[in-house]
Formats: structure tokens, C-alpha cells, sequence
């Protein structure tokens, strides 16, 4: 038989405390604060249609497919029926004020900022040697080697070298300042010349290329973006006083 042992919301509490989780919470609590406030000065309304189909995607989201499965994670998350109809509401509420202050900034901020969302097809073998460097250089661009050999050959780490040095799809930010200085002006497809940082001596090849799109994605996600950004800026703007009594 399991034995049994109760929680109490003292107890809740201080563990809350005791793993440091007190500014997250707060946070939290300041966010939705702030959104419900937001929401009200801007005259935002979350029609009954839109509180059911954001339900049931948070529902498939965390796949409970039955009302057993759903009442189960209710209890293990201790929410109310009423109290999930709050987390419902306040993710569209969330969603439509994102929409509401930023969908027309979205595209002037993309054609601002559009060289940050360029992006590489690249190889890349990292050595030690600046000098072998060169020379494994002049050997690829003068034909005695492939990148692929020269990555079999020079790479470590064995699922890189088994992808021929292949770092995938990257955008500008994820690369060295130096790295994507020399990687952006190439002409593809390009060896550069070794580029040599803190880490060693880079020998890349740029395969291609990619102008930045306004995907929907892409979209989606500048809009989150610009949303954060405010939410911290308006947290940043309030004093907070906490009552733990």
C-alpha cells in the first residue's frame, strides 16, 4: 500500500522559496497583470469560439485525448475548471493584444533588421594549426582535395564528420562576428580563406546563400518578439512589492 503524505500550501510555498523560483513566479504573475490590463484599456474581447479552440489545442498540446485524461492533469497541476478557463482566456487575451500593438510594426521591423535574418548553407573544419590551415586551403582550392576528405580527415567529433563538416542551416547571429563578416560576402560556392578566432583556424565552405523571406513563420516570430520586449519593458517600469505573509 502507498503511503500517503500530505502538502500543505505552507509547504508549497517554501519550496517555492527555497529553489530560488520567487522573481520566475512573480514574473509571471506581473505578465498577466499586465496583459489583463492591456487587454482592458485596448478594449480587447475573446469570443466563446476562441476560448474552445484554444481548449482544445492546449488540450492536444498536452495530449489529453479523453475528459479522464484532462481532469487527471487538472488535479495534478491543482486547477480549478474555472481556474483553467483563466489560463485559456489569458493565452488569447495574450495572442489578440500581441496582434493588436504589433502586427503593423512587424514588416518595417523585418526590412530594418532584415540582414540579421539572412541565412547560410556552410561546412566548416576547425583546426589548431594556422599554418596547416593555409595549406589544406591551397590543396582544396587547387583540387587535391575534397571538403568532404578534408572534414574525414581533420573533424573529431564523429556525427560532424560523418555530415562532412555540414553545420546546417545558420543565421547570421548564430556565427563569430569575424565568421559571418567573411561568410556573408562570399560568393557561393566559396572556400575561405582560414579565419582564425579564440577556438583555432576555420576552414569553411559556403555552399549557398539564403535572401531573407518574410515567412509566416518569420513572421509569427518577430511578433513574439516584439511582444517580449514590451512585456519586460513593462515589468521593468513596476516596483514591485511581494506579501508572502
Amino acid at each position: 500500500m502507498l503511503e500517503v503524505l500530505t502538502v500543505s500550501h505552507d509547504e508549497i510555498v517554501g519550496q517555492i522559496k527555497f529553489s530560488c523560483q520567487i522573481p520566475t513566479v512573480v514574473e509571471g504573475i506581473l505578465t498577466r497583470k499586465i496583459i489583463a490590463r492591456a487587454a482592458g484599456e485596448a478594449d480587447i474581447k475573446v469570443e466563446a469560439e476562441e476560448l474552445q479552440q484554444a481548449a482544445d489545442g492546449l488540450r492536444l498540446m498536452n495530449k489529453l485525448t479523453s475528459a479522464d485524461a484532462t481532469w487527471s492533469w487538472l488535479q495534478k497541476h491543482s486547477l480549478s475548471l474555472d481556474e483553467f478557463e483563466e489560463l485559456v482566456y489569458t493565452n488569447v487575451a495574450s495572442s489578440k493584444l500581441a496582434q493588436h500593438l504589433f502586427t503593423e510594426k512587424v514588416e518595417p521591423f523585418f526590412v530594418e533588421h532584415q540582414l540579421n535574418y539572412a541565412q547560410v548553407v556552410m561546412y566548416e573544419v576547425v583546426l589548431d594549426d594556422f599554418d596547416l590551415a593555409m595549406e589544406l586551403f591551397y590543396a582544396l582550392t587547387e583540387g587535391e582535395m575534397s571538403f568532404p576528405e578534408l572534414a574525414h580527415q581533420y573533424i573529431q567529433d564523429t556525427e560532424l564528420r560523418r555530415k562532412g563538416g555540414y553545420r546546417g542551416i545558420l543565421h547570421r547571429a548564430q556565427l563569430r562576428a569575424e565568421i559571418s563578416a567573411a561568410v556573408f560576402a562570399a560568393t557561393p560556392p566559396q572556400i575561405l580563406k582560414p579565419i582564425l578566432t579564440s577556438i583555432g583556424a576555420h576552414l569553411i565552405l559556403v555552399e549557398e546563400l539564403i535572401e531573407p523571406q518574410l515567412t509566416e513563420m518569420l513572421r509569427l516570430k518577430i511578433l513574439s518578439d516584439l511582444f517580449s520586449q514590451w512585456l519586460q519593458q513593462q515589468i521593468e517600469q513596476v516596483e514591485i512589492v511581494t506579501n508572502l505573509a
